[in-house]
């Protein structure tokens, strides 16, 4: 009974450091080939500090950061996730039509320094405080002001 109580922990220990979450440095080639496009586009003239890709269970993604400490996230197909935006905003080109417009309507002078996007919302983050949800469709479903 206690060889197969050690041989059951053995196991599940080995399965545990198999599947754990792992992360490598890749070249910017080595990103699929719709980030680098994107990338290439938004961000013709900043600098790729590092790549690196992750690896969950069944999944990929992909993080780059500039040398100024701007964070781009990408999905296994090179869809961007998540852009962050620490010293630049992000490039009108790469936010969606319809919430760019939002934006500029209604706070002209404020400008996108974060955005996220997952299966069912977009969220966004203006320089002066307020996050903003929009569905896919780029209806606002939420707003919030956050100041702290």
């Amino acid at each position: 009974m206690k060889k197969l109580a050690l041989l059951l922990v053995g196991v599940l220990v080995s399965m545990q450091v198999m599947f754990a979450d792992s992360e490598k440095p890749i070249a910017f080639e080595q990103l699929p080939q719709a980030a680098q496009t994107f990338v290439k586009k938004n961000f013709p003239d900043a600098k790729v500090a590092f790549v690196k890709q992750e690896t969950d269970f069944l999944k990929k993604s992909y993080d780059l950061v500039f040398i100024n400490g701007d964070k781009l996230e990408f999905d296994s197909d090179g869809n961007w996730k998540e852009i962050k935006c620490r010293t630049l905003t992000v490039p009108a080109s790469a936010i969606p039509a319809g919430i760019n417009k939002f934006v500029t309507e209604n706070y002209p002078d404020a400008k996108v320094v974060h955005i996220e996007k997952d299966r069912y919302e977009y969220e966004v983050k203006l320089s002066n405080f307020w996050e903003i949800k929009f569905d896919l469709k780029c209806n606002v479903i939420d707003l919030d002001r956050d100041n702290d």
